[in-house]
């Protein structure tokens, strides 16, 4: 049967958590298998299979008496509540006010939304706010499933747990954290967060630091909840040798994007624990702000910024301050915006290089880094064919600014870059259609037309000369190109191989003023399998490849029935008319030893293959055209188990006099992660440099990690190549959900 009771009370209360309105007309429904009515001492019992919904509260009871004088009820046998917002209570017996909103429970035990737990002897509920536990278990571990009583990983023990709905917080009295089992620490008094709340004011975890120059660091912070959108968080960190570091961050979410405001200083109270003639010992007051933000303007734009200022240039490196330990640091402001097959892109950009250097030393870099004010990209794709094809524009605008030239003397001089200003203004449309033949040829032609307008203002001779840079240029480039593709099939009941041989052909001008004009971003280049069939091999605008070229290679894929599967690519390029584009050098001699500087390139190559076990393995290189000696090599292999991972990389680069590196490199990576338990890994990696004979690299570590609580610790030994002393780290985490997290504000927990 299912009576209908009416309630009349406005407000209600979470058993446990926070207050929340309820529906003035809200009902009680009730459904049992026998009802029994009391007139005399006004009580009405409900039993077998009690169910109880009110607004959105949920109890099951075997029997449930409801006195209809003190408008309470009392459940017994298995009771279980499943609160409108996900908790769930359980106890044997529960006398509670009809609303829910004040009671008394014995045998309590709880389980929220979020997978924390509560367990006491008794708890009392008053107010429809407060709740207390008495005698009373806290913890975020999942109790053993084969032995329940096993003790949980973590727990907090109290004499009376407080959680209050209002405030938001749990107090603990005369409790103690016990691990295992086993109590570690005494708490005369602890609070900390209701679980169910993400942002909450109040004191964070400390954080530990190391090194030689600062000593050793305790970190205190503290984060001030002001408002549900926006924050600050304060910290200090106390060195032994240098004294406090002060920080602050403001974050503020708004409707369309979010930023944040960040500040460092410190006064150093013993800057001669630096090394001599370096900035972190030349200067005692130091500090840094910075500001990183995003907002969307509408769903097709977006704008934001990252950007740093420090006192010094190695400031936030020192003291590794979080985000900003790397050594070159990228300011940035940019707007972006994609709608369709439009794209745009502007970027403001300031690199910064963190050195220990004196800013007039002849080592220091930092103030030969750019400004690029702006970059500009811009990308459209026609809609509709045309002529049957697909039409493609690109626009890329670039302005730099350096304050001094950046250069290098010695056999091969090289001028990375121009003091001075410099700008150009790119544009090329380009149109290609495929065509596929009765016997499956896929022939694809191409034409393209790139202009390049180039201004350069800048009063570095490298040679004496006043006519080496160009000041002004015009570049334009005509390219009609023919890509033909036969792939060929092959297979069995069991596998399947598909052969592809391709070919390339491209005629174009020749490339004008190589050598006369500064190359800012087309200075990294590789040739290899990856970049054989790219009708344009250099990396960026600044130099464009000129001159009659043909591509030829063949491709491979197949499956086979045992789960294996192959690929490969191997082909050759050749110089058919016209200049050489990799043979002309410029300010930092791009093609040079790059395999394309002959008219037939080098080989290249590459193989892979894999498993459904794992393993996967892979190979590329490039070889001599006439000697077929190897000039880039590079290894791979991996393997995967249900508990073990192994990889490792080799690779090998010929030495490249002219373009900057007048030695082999060559290295082998190794690393490594173990499973000891479905808990417990041991992980590893190391780094040789076989040239100099150095280990520049070698960490391990050891981890746990389950649904509660996680620890890592690793080693780190890092030196550079050729030198043998080496410099040592250790980093530790340990986090206890819900709780917080303790450890060095450095680590780095690899593999």
């Amino acid at each position: 049967m299912t009576p209908a009771l009416s309630v009349s009370h406005a407000q209600t209360q979470s058993e446990l958590s926070s207050s929340f309105k309820t529906d003035p007309n809200a009902k009680m429904v009730l459904q049992a298998n026998e009802l029994v009515y009391d007139n005399d001492a006004q009580t009405v019992t409900a039993q077998g299979n009690v169910q109880i919904d009110y607004d959105g509260n949920h109890l099951v009871a075997r029997k449930v008496t409801y006195n209809q004088r003190t408008n309470r009820m009392t459940a017994e046998g298995n009771v279980e509540i499943v609160e409108r917002d996900g908790n769930r209570i359980y106890s044997d017996k529960m006398d509670i006010t009809d609303d829910f909103r004040e009671g008394f429970v014995n045998s309590l035990r709880v389980e929220t939304v979020d997978n924390t737990r509560f367990a006491a002897e008794s708890a009392e509920r008053s107010n429809g706010e407060i709740t207390t536990f008495n005698n009373g278990v806290y913890t975020a571990c999942e109790p053993c499933k084969k032995n329940p009583d096993k003790p949980v990983l973590w727990q907090i023990k109290a004499r009376k747990i407080i959680w209050n709905g209002t405030t938001k917080t749990v107090r603990f009295e005369r409790g103690r954290f016990e691990m295992f089992g086993m109590p570690l620490a005494y708490l005369p008094a602890f609070e900390m967060a209701d679980p169910t709340v993400k942002r909450k004011s109040g004191f964070l975890f400390p954080g530990f630091a190391y090194k030689d120059e600062l000593g050793f660091g305790i970190r205190n912070s503290y984060f001030w909840n002001l408002a549900p959108n926006y924050d600050v968080t304060l910290s200090n960190t106390a060195y032994t040798q240098q004294g406090f570091l002060t920080e602050v961050e403001w974050r503020h979410r708004l409707e369309n994007g979010t930023y944040n405001l960040r500040a460092a200083g410190i006064h150093q109270m013993k800057p001669g624990e630096f090394d001599l003639a370096t900035v972190d010992r030349e200067n005692t007051d130091r500090g840094m702000i910075a500001s990183k933000g995003k907002f969307e303007i509408n769903p097709r734009w977006t704008f934001g910024w990252d950007v740093i200022a420090q006192s010094d240039k190695n400031f936030s490196r020192t003291y590794s301050l979080q985000n900003y330990t790397q050594q070159t640091l990228r300011s940035e402001i940019y707007l972006t915006g994609l709608n369709d097959r439009n794209y745009f892109d502007l970027h403001f950009y300031k690199f910064n290089v963190q050195e220990s250097v004196l800013p007039d030393s002849e080592w220091e870099v930092n103030s030969k880094q750019p400004w690029v004010l702006p970059s500009i990209d811009y990308s459209y794709t026609a809609p509709n064919p045309v002529y049957g094809g697909e039409l493609n524009f690109d626009m890329n605008v670039q302005g730099i600014y350096r304050e001094n030239t950046q250069y290098s003397t010695g056999t091969y001089p090289r001028i990375p870059g121009l003091g001075g200003s410099s700008g150009r203004l790119t544009g090329e449309a380009e149109w290609k259609r495929t065509f596929i033949s009765p016997g499956g040829l896929v022939i694809t032609p191409l034409l393209a037309l790139r202009g390049d307008g180039i201004g350069v203002n800048s009063d570095f001779d490298p040679i004496g000369t006043g006519d080496v840079v160009r000041s002004e240029a015009f570049r334009a480039m005509a390219t009609a190109g023919l890509e033909m593709r036969w792939p060929i099939l092959f297979s069995t009941t069991s596998t399947t191989h598909i052969i592809e041989p391709m070919a390339q052909v491209f005629l174009r001008n020749n490339e004008r003023y190589a050598g006369q004009l500064p190359n800012e971003d087309a200075q990294s280049f590789v040739f290899d399998a990856t970049s054989l069939f790219q009708r344009d091999k250099f990396s960026g605008y600044d130099r464009v490849e000129g001159g009659h070229r043909a591509n030829l290679g063949v491709r491979y894929s197949g499956n086979f029935g045992n789960d294996w599967a192959v690929y490969g690519l191997a082909g050759q390029s050749f110089q058919l008319g016209g200049v050489n584009s990799f043979a002309e050098s410029d300010f930092v001699n791009v093609g040079a030893e790059s395999g394309l500087e002959t008219a037939r390139s080098d080989y290249v190559a590459m193989i892979g293959l894999s498993n459904s076990k794992g393993l996967s393995l892979a190979a590329r290189g490039r070889f001599d055209e006439e000697s077929f000696e190897v000039r880039r090599g590079e290894l791979e292999a991996q393997q995967n188990w249900k508990r073990v991972s192994l990889s490792m990389r080799y690779a090998f680069i010929d030495a490249q006099p002219a373009y900057g590196y007048a030695y082999d490199r060559q290295e082998v990576s190794l690393s490594g992660s173990t499973k000891v338990t479905d808990n417990w890994r041991v992980f590893g990696s190391g780094t040789y440099d076989i040239v100099s004979e150095t280990l520049v690299r070698a960490s391990s570590g050891l981890a746990y990690d389950d649904e509660c609580f996680t620890y890592a610790m690793t080693y780190v030994q890092t030196r550079n190549p050729g030198e043998t002393e080496a410099s040592h780290g250790v980093g530790f985490n340990i986090s206890f959900r819900t709780l917080g997290d303790l450890g060095t504000s450095s680590s780095q927990f690899a593999n």
